[in-house]
C-alpha cells in the first residue's frame, strides 16, 4: 500500500475504533436509567465494545504509523542520547 493509503486506513480505523468506545460508553450509563428500559442482555455487548474499540484505535495508530513517534520520543528522552535526558529528576 502506499503511504498516503495507509494514513487514510489507520485514520479510518482511529475514527471507527473511537465511535465504538463512544457508543459503548453511552449505551452503558444510558442503561443505568431506569425509566428508559433497555435491554440487560445488551450491557456486556457495550461494555465490551469498549475494548473492541481501543483494540481498532490501537490497530489504526499502528497502520498509520503514529505509535512510532511516541516510541522514539519516550525512547530518546528516557533511554537514548545523554543530551536528552532530565537527569535523575522526577516528573
Amino acid at each position: 500500500m502506499k503511504r498516503k493509503h495507509t494514513h487514510v486506513m489507520g485514520n479510518a480505523l482511529m475514527v471507527l475504533g473511537l465511535v465504538v468506545m463512544i457508543f459503548g460508553v453511552g449505551y452503558s450509563v444510558l442503561n443505568q436509567m431506569p425509566q428508559l428500559q433497555l435491554p440487560q442482555f445488551m450491557v456486556h455487548g457495550a461494555i465490551f465494545s469498549i475494548f473492541i474499540g481501543a483494540l481498532l484505535w490501537l490497530v489504526g495508530a499502528r497502520i498509520s504509523g503514529r505509535e512510532k513517534i511516541a516510541d522514539r520520543y519516550y525512547w530518546v528522552r528516557h533511554c537514548g542520547d545523554k543530551r536528552c535526558r532530565q537527569g535523575n529528576r522526577q516528573h
